[in-house]
């Protein structure tokens, strides 16, 4: 690998959009997602930045944290599948406890949720998966840029004089 080729950003992007995408998963740890997301792009950040030979730019961080938060999104709409009753109950529990100190709701509120919870199609899967990939891309940007400011950045080569008054770069390797 010469000085200047970047080196692969998709490992980086899936470990830390498996992690952001469990956590965001997870019933109510995923009322934090936001922050799941973008804590997995830094990850995916600094994970990215261990192997760059070079000072990572910000626009690296942005394209490592667009990719870790399409994961993000892949593996929380996978995880929320099987938690899909648990998370329907604790809806539920929560209008419930909601309706008894509101009159707001409409009548037939609990017709309503019970439509809306019990059939949950293919086509909704796939439209909430494509939502979430688009707002998990760009808070999985944000977290990139985050990441690139804060574990980017390369210390420059130590410079030493050469008889002749030349700068060279100085060798760790042989101090």
């Amino acid at each position: 690998m010469n000085q200047h080729q970047k080196p692969g950003l998709l490992t980086p992007a899936l470990i830390g959009g498996a992690v952001a995408g469990v956590l965001s998963g997870i019933p109510l740890l995923g009322c934090l997602c936001c922050l799941w997301i973008i804590g997995g792009a830094m990850l995916a950040t600094h994970l990215a930045a261990k192997s760059f030979p070079v000072s990572m730019t910000a626009g690296d961080g942005a394209i490592i944290g667009i990719l870790a938060g399409v994961v993000a999104a892949v593996v929380d709409g996978l995880v929320s599948i099987p938690l899909q009753a648990i998370n329907a109950e604790l809806l539920q529990r929560l209008m419930e406890r909601f309706a008894e100190y509101s009159s707001q709701l409409p009548g037939n509120w609990r017709e309503l949720m019970e439509r809306g919870m019990n059939k949950p199609s293919l086509a909704w899967f796939f439209i909430g998966l494509v939502i979430s990939a688009a707002i998990f891309a760009a808070l999985g940007a944000v977290g990139g840029v985050i990441g690139a400011s804060l574990f980017g950045k390369k210390s420059a080569p130590a410079i030493s004089k050469v008889e002749g008054g030349t700068d060279v770069p100085k060798d760790p390797s042989h101090s």
